[in-house]
């Protein structure tokens, strides 16, 4: 379907390179990138394109922002690495930073976000056992269906993705899946006394930017008070501006319990992630049982420290919430009968393709990457369209009219 087009030699060196040598556990577009700035990347032959993917919303402050860079930089000349044998003056600094910032007692520093995920679930075992009174090896943990928390053994234990669970048991128990939205089927699960807690992404990223019924965080909110176990959120996607407000629970304005933050906590630089709690939840782990060597070294506190700033200074969370709106009022106007709904919030957002072929997502994509734009397709025929947090009105006009020209490559 899509006009044919050519991939040049010194992009095809990388790409067989890569073939040869790397594993093959992702399916990326055929684009090979060497240097970004802003809203924009460009590829190894200079065509520049709109990052309309945000490294999974890891890069919210724009790719390479000079403030974030220079924090990098000035850091990287000091001190990277102690481990957590030794204190760092950064690490001081960066806990009461953080914590003050979204209104924790405590943090626990980790790298990746799905160690992050690995760190929550953890403290919400031993706090089951130790505060509530679980007997021992019999805590729960609720989830919902089509979820996205990563891809370790344990977090993969309780995906209903068959490409992220099939040939990788035996699973980890202790989860009880439940569906997305779904207060009832909460409600029920909650009848359980060994339920320590119910973890989920506000919005389904991953799933194809799946917004829950107004109401729904606000109701689970009362619902784990209720029933005396913790509300974990997982906003490492959705939290940091990305949906229009700092947090995506701050638009019923309720506080999770555990909240489990990354991808742009470091602006897109270095691994960082981390989890806020209060005393009574994070001071069940004691030293020795839980950690990570590179967890909370200096050169992630002064990385994330500046890009929480920049979030802050230059008020990103209000532009993403007015360049949101303006994105997906444009798109709707294009009146495509190849798109079948349009939904997101903030700059977090999602198209739905109803097309008779199977491939149209991937097929689109590769139009819009020809026309300069960059987008990636999720579970077949959903594309995110998700750009840094930097962008200006100008440039949503310009690319929505990228996306109404490349919807004409499934015409044919």
């Amino acid at each position: 379907m899509v006009p044919n087009y050519t991939i040049s030699e010194k992009t095809q060196h990388f790409l067989e390179l890569e073939e040869q040598h790397g594993a093959h556990n992702y399916h990326p577009l055929p684009v090979v990138l060497e240097r970004g700035e802003g809203v924009y990347v460009w590829d190894v032959d200079g065509k520049r394109y709109y990052d309309f993917l945000s490294g999974y919303s890891a890069v919210n402050q724009g790719h390479c922002h000079p403030a974030i860079i220079a924090a990098l930089v000035e850091q990287a000349g000091k001190l990277t690495l102690t481990s957590r044998a030794f204190h760092s003056s950064l690490l001081a600094e960066y806990a009461a930073y953080v914590t003050r910032y979204f209104g924790y007692d405590k943090v626990l520093p980790m790298n990746t976000g799905v160690e992050a995920v690995e760190t929550a679930l953890k403290l919400c075992r031993r706090w089951g056992y130790v505060v509530k009174g679980i007997p021992e090896n019999k805590a729960k943990i609720i989830v919902c269906a089509d979820n996205f928390h990563g891809r370790t053994l344990n977090v993969v234990s309780f995906s209903t993705d068959p490409t992220a669970r099939k040939n990788f048991g035996p699973y980890m128990p202790g989860y009880e899946v439940i569906p997305f939205n779904n207060l009832p089927a909460l409600e029920k699960a909650l009848q359980d006394p060994n339920v320590a807690g119910f973890m989920l992404e506000p919005i389904q990223g991953e799933a194809g930017v799946v917004l829950p019924d107004e109401g729904y965080l606000s109701k689970v909110r009362q619902y784990c008070t209720d029933a005396g176990i913790l509300m974990i959120a997982d906003e490492i996607q959705t939290g940091l501006s990305r949906t229009g407000r700092l947090l995506a629970c701050d638009h019923e304005a309720i506080r999770p319990d555990v909240l489990i933050l990354g991808k742009a906590l470091s602006g897109g630089t270095v691994p960082v992630s981390a989890v806020l709690a209060d005393n009574d939840i994070m001071l069940t782990i004691q030293p020795g049982e839980h950690g990570s060597t590179y967890g909370g070294n200096p050169l992630a506190c002064k990385v994330a420290m500046a890009a929480l700033e920049v979030l802050r200074n230059e008020r990103m969370a209000d532009n993403a919430e007015k360049m949101g709106h303006l994105l997906r009022e444009g798109i709707k106007n294009i009146q495509s009968p190849f798109i079948n709904i349009v939904r997101g919030k903030g700059l977090l957002n999602a198209i739905v393709i109803d097309h008779p072929h199977k491939d149209a997502a991937w097929e689109l994509c590769l139009a819009l990457k020809e026309n300069g734009l960059l987008a990636k397709p999720t579970h077949g025929d959903k594309i995110r369209f998700a750009p840094p947090l930097t962008i200006n009105a100008a440039q949503i006009t310009e690319c929505v009219e990228i996306i109404r020209h490349s919807l004409q490559a499934l015409n044919h």
